[in-house]
């Protein structure tokens, strides 16, 4: 059994405010969740408007699978285009 968590540092340059962080927020997490069965929650810069850092969970049987699903987790954040990444954690456990 593996762990995978994934730390991820985001720019929201439309934000101009805590709640429409929020709106962003929730739509990321609501759609991560949805889509990929994770845990996600958002970890650092809660009372910043425009960044924020969500850290996404998961477990799987293989390292090779793990990886490859927060790769494709990470991608699919980035196609989102609600926030641009701006960092990058990835742990195995």
């Amino acid at each position: 059994m593996v762990i995978g968590i994934l730390k991820v540092t985001l720019y929201i340059p439309e934000s101009r405010s805590l709640k429409s962080k929020r709106r962003v927020l929730r739509s990321v997490k609501d759609r991560l969740r949805n889509h990929f069965n994770v845990s996600v929650a958002e970890v650092e810069h809660h009372d910043l408007w425009q960044k924020t850092t969500l850290a996404i969970a998961l477990v799987s049987r293989d390292r090779n699978h793990a990886d490859q699903s927060l790769q494709t987790i990470l991608n699919r954040i980035e196609s989102y285009r609600l926030a641009e990444v701006i960092g990058v954690e990835r742990e195995l456990l």
